[in-house]
């Protein structure tokens, strides 16, 4: 139940806070919201606020901001149609009901003549009486068909009404705010448990190992080999790495006594390379320190974003397999291991899956956020957009193609962890 709970919370935050840098761009640039979705597939709870439902759905698998534009959502309604207009106290149409009537004994009926509820806004027909109208329809209207009401979307309010930097900047805030909620993570974990030192300090000394011979215990401080300063775990490190087999010259302070030891590295045979090691163990002293602990989450965040690029890398140049991938039930499962390491080792893990879900997510692949800038980079570069139907299409087979990875993917994950 713990890890039901860690992998809900975990999941839950990084795609709210994707699509919540969605939602704030696209509010900033005027474009209406239909809604905010936290999951996929069926809906188990939705709260309309204001022009936006608010929406929870059953499968745990991503989230979305359906804004007016996408999806050709835009309302139609045709020469010929009976539609029932109410009217709100200027004469405008505040809702306009397509067939249903009978629940408002004051609509006003009318056959459509012709109207544009995109540009102009406005409606013309012929009401009961064979009189030719036209009414104005107000930019909020609400417009009802069998029993569901939407709210009317101007062309101003719709997403390829804005300009390729409004809608740039819409698509690219998801996954930067998924590398925004990855440095306050690691900022919190700064501040809750500690920054790093990576001191030198001895944490645990291997038994029969050179530096037990040599008379070495836990807790000693490096401070210098061969006479050469030590200032960090990294520089003791790479120094008797590539000292196997030549003696060497410990300085270390033991409780502020100063005390020498010459050791020996011994060849590593968990290493393919000649590798040198004392057989000692590490574990960073932490520190707490409230200006630090904002470099340390912007280090731990550069750090990750490079690393991730760098297996991506090694995937794409064939030294990783798609074995090596992960999907929903691997990340489970490595939640599940994660948390048994305590809070504080999950929250590096979700800063971790973060930045995962930002750089993948700008990937130029087709249906990802990448793949749209991609096509507005190329709307920039042209002067003009890519015809909608060749980019539907486009995102649809993309679609497919990662909904394929994504079953043999998930797959893998099980024969790997249940068979």
């Amino acid at each position: 139940m713990e890890t039901v709970i860690a992998f809900i919370i975990i999941f839950g935050a990084l795609v709210f806070f994707h699509e919540l840098g969605h939602f704030i761009f696209a509010k900033r640039a005027g474009i209406l919201v239909r809604e905010f979705a936290i999951g996929m597939g069926p809906k188990i709870l939705g709260i309309t606020k204001g022009e936006t439902i608010y929406t929870l759905r059953l499968l745990p698998i991503g989230g979305y901001v359906r804004m007016a534009g996408e999806d050709l959502d835009t309302i139609q309604i045709q020469a010929g149609h009976r539609v029932g207009i109410l009217l709100n106290k200027d004469g405008m149409a505040e809702k306009v009901v397509m067939n249903q009537k009978t629940m408002y004994p004051e609509i006003l009926l009318l056959e459509v003549e012709e109207a544009d509820l995109d540009k102009e806004l406005y409606i013309k027909g012929y009401d009961e009486e064979e009189k030719f109208v036209r009414i104005e329809v107000a930019r909020d209207a609400v417009i009802e068909e069998n029993g569901r009401e939407t709210i009317l979307a101007p062309y101003d309010r719709q997403f390829d009404s804005k300009s390729i930097g409004h809608r740039f900047l819409t698509i690219l805030a998801g996954p930067m705010f998924n590398f925004i909620l990855a440095f306050f993570i690691f900022t919190a974990l700064g501040l809750m448990q500690g920054i790093p030192t990576y001191e030198p300090v001895v944490t645990q000394v291997t038994e029969e190992s050179p530096a037990s011979e040599a008379g070495m215990q836990n807790g000693d401080l490096v401070k210098e080999i061969d006479g050469k300063p030590i200032g960090s775990w990294d520089e003791l490190v790479n120094t008797v790495q590539v000292n196997a087999g030549n003696p060497l010259a410990f300085e270390v302070d033991r409780d502020g006594q100063p005390l020498e030891f010459t050791i020996t590295p011994e060849v590593s045979e968990e290493s393919p390379e000649k590798v040198g090691v004392i057989g000692v163990l590490y574990k960073s002293p932490l520190e707490k320190d409230f200006l630090g602990s904002f470099v340390y989450g912007a280090e731990q965040t550069v750090f990750w974003f490079k690393e991730i690029f760098r297996l991506l890398g090694m995937l794409v140049t064939g030294q990783f397999t798609i074995d090596a991938l992960s999907g929903p039930v691997g990340i489970y499962k490595t939640t599940e291991e994660v948390a048994k390491y305590g809070v504080f080792t999950l929250m590096s893990w979700a800063g971790m899956l973060s930045i995962n879900l930002g750089i993948m997510n700008l990937l130029p692949l087709p249906a990802l956020d990448g793949g749209r800038l991609m096509f507005f980079v190329i709307e920039a570069v042209r002067g003009k957009p890519v015809d909608r139907q060749k980019e539907g299409m486009v995102h649809f087979v993309g679609i497919m193609l990662l909904m394929l990875l994504m079953i043999v993917v998930t797959w893998n994950d099980i024969q790997r962890f249940f068979f």
